[in-house]
């Protein structure tokens, strides 16, 4: 266990900051699925902007690498475009 209190507080914001990432991660994971579920062209159309700008997020954040939420948003991009 640590000793110094900046070390004390580190692992604290650490922890904190695991669980908020854990949280929106999965969360985004979750509207992700809905999405590719989706087949009526105007909910999808309203849930993918919600769901690029949580892409986005979470790029920003790091918490998935900026390539990663690239190639996401494209193949949603392919499937809302793909609806009927």
């Amino acid at each position: 266990m640590a000793n110094h209190k900046s070390a004390l507080k580190r692992i604290r914001s650490s922890a904190a900051r695991r669980l908020r990432n854990r949280y929106q991660h999965k969360t985004t994971r979750t509207f992700v699925k809905r999405l590719r579920n989706t087949t009526d062209k105007n909910e999808a159309l309203e849930l993918f902007n919600k769901v690029s700008s949580m892409i986005d997020k979470l790029a920003k954040k790091n918490i998935i690498h900026d390539n990663k939420a690239a190639n996401q948003k494209s193949k949603l991009r392919k499937h809302v475009n793909s609806l009927a």
